[in-house]
């Protein structure tokens, strides 16, 4: 099954279990039974691989919980980080569904042993809270145990009847198309900004890329504003595994996309102890300071989010802002962000951020951080995306690409905005692969390309008040029609003597007819 079938056929499903809930379940908080059963659906078919070992006779579904030993379990727990027995397993609860009067608190009782399972193992941190926004006995599923159930059942059937094989053979991203098809349908109605929780595939392609170029191995690979962890899976799935040799880190502080980040990373077979997705906030608190430094940092932050500036004066002597000697503006925590990535990359590394395109060209505090981060020569690119490309924004976002490492002093300028960049599909803009491609190339080369790219002296940056925005650098086109003034003031010439001898012919027989 090629991965557009694929990807049709998913949204179709999911489309359809929409419609089975439809008046009852609102679109932004429907997301989370769907991603959940997708979650549950798949740790139980890969708990269910891993207890079989590939052996054909063995059916775990069958077996009778009793016969399951404290061995197993505890073998199992320290392997794969949970225990799920049998009678717990998707495919079990999901083929009584329709009939079972306790569905919802079954659900409950199972989502709640198979976190605590982990209790008191070095996985119970990565698994615990797991289902907290699956909850199976919300009143948003209905005000009666039956109309729970009902809603319960549609949602479990309707991910059973996903026929994708193993999710690992699967063509396309499953939980991330899942995500990406349910924010593209339902933040606008929400009011929310899905850009706020989900970075698109394409662009995170991109991203990934741009970190990982021409890094051979990374010890590890890092998001401080981790979101559903997409930006992280994108560094997998386009690099052998065995490039990132310590795993995959990231702060999220949104609790309910802390959540999806991890199941995310089980979604995509990365074990309990190759990730470390924390909970809190990054500026204020962040949790990862003893894993850096990292080779590869990768985010899409939340654009002028506020954050606690000075008004913490202990801001200022933090490791990570003291260098530039100025915090980041309290209305616009961009360039804490891009100051707390660059703090944790490693020395060898290099950190691709989104960023707001104002952050580039504003004065105060703002010129002061690209001051130090040029002065220093930290920014290697400063890249000029098309708009429309994240979910409930049309703003044509930059992606800064830092690296201590350069070996020249010049800052390159990319404009990838223009048609050749980008494919317009429905409603957003799309990078394809050429696209991507075309993009690394002019990287990787750093040559000049006119109308496109180029590459600055940082003395000449300096010159400019520290301007970073690619407009300033990268000439745009003229499509305007070329004239030859020459060409045309023959051509004028010629049109005065027709219309000169045209009058004279009028006058002659205006001449005729009087006489």
């Amino acid at each position: 099954m090629t991965s557009t079938i694929q990807r049709a056929e998913l949204q179709n499903k999911i489309w359809k279990i929409a419609n089975e809930v439809r008046g009852s379940v609102d679109g932004w908080d429907f997301k989370q039974f769907v991603l959940g059963t997708l979650f549950y659906r798949f740790i139980s078919e890969n708990f269910t691989n891993y207890i079989e070992g590939g052996d054909e006779s063995v059916n775990y579904a069958n077996y009778p919980d009793k016969d399951i030993t404290p061995e197993i379990k505890d073998d199992a727990i320290k392997t794969k980080g949970y225990f799920i027995y049998p009678s717990q397993l998707f495919v079990n609860v999901a083929k009584t569904a329709n009939t079972n009067p306790n569905l919802n608190t079954d659900l409950k009782a199972i989502f709640d042993a198979i976190e605590s399972s982990a209790n008191g193992y070095p996985s119970e941190p990565d698994i615990k809270g797991l289902f907290a926004d699956f909850d199976t006995t919300s009143t948003r599923l209905g005000n009666t145990v039956e109309a729970k159930n009902l809603r319960l059942a549609a949602v479990l059937k309707g991910v059973e009847d996903l026929n994708f094989g193993n999710f690992e053979d699967n063509q396309i991203d499953l939980f991330g198309d899942a995500y990406e098809f349910l924010i593209g349908n339902y933040a606008a109605n929400a009011g929310k900004s899905g850009g706020e929780f989900f970075t698109p595939q394409h662009v995170s392609k991109l991203i990934a890329q741009l970190a990982m170029h021409k890094q051979t191995t990374v010890n590890k690979i890092y998001d401080p504003a981790a979101g559903s962890g997409s930006l992280l899976l994108q560094a997998k799935k386009h690099f052998d595994n065995h490039i990132i040799e310590e795993g995959f880190f990231g702060q999220e502080v949104n609790h309910t996309t802390y959540n999806l980040a991890r199941m995310n990373m089980f979604l995509h077979n990365i074990n309990y102890d190759k990730f470390n997705i924390v909970l809190g906030d990054t500026l204020k608190d962040p949790q990862l300071g003893d894993e850096k430094p990292f080779d590869a940092i990768v985010s899409n932050p939340p654009y002028s989010v506020k954050w606690i500036g000075d008004d913490d004066p202990t801001m200022i002597n933090d490791d990570r802002f003291a260098p530039a000697g100025v915090l980041a503006p309290k209305s616009k925590a961009d360039f804490a962000f891009v100051l707390h990535a660059l703090s944790y990359l490693s020395s060898k590394g290099r950190a691709a951020l989104v960023c707001f395109p104002g952050i580039f060209y504003r004065g105060g505090a703002e010129q002061k951080i690209r001051k130090y981060l040029i002065d220093n020569n930290f920014v290697e690119t400063v890249i000029s995306l098309a708009p429309n490309l994240f979910f409930g924004t049309s703003i044509a976002v930059n992606i800064l690409v830092l690296s201590k490492h350069k070996s020249d002093n010049k800052t390159q300028f990319i404009d990838a905005s223009g048609e050749k960049f980008f494919k317009k599909v429905t409603n957003n803009n799309v990078l394809e692969d050429t696209h991507i491609n075309n993009i690394m190339e002019m990287f990787d080369s750093k040559e000049e390309v006119a109308n496109v790219a180029t590459s600055i002296d940082i003395n000449k940056i300096a010159e400019n008040d520290y301007n970073l925005s690619v407009s300033s650098y990268v000439e745009a086109k003229d499509t305007r029609e070329v004239i030859d003034i020459t060409m045309l003031n023959k051509e004028i010439s010629i049109t005065v003597s027709k219309i000169n001898t045209l009058r004279a012919d009028i006058d002659s027989i205006v001449k005729e007819i009087e006489g």
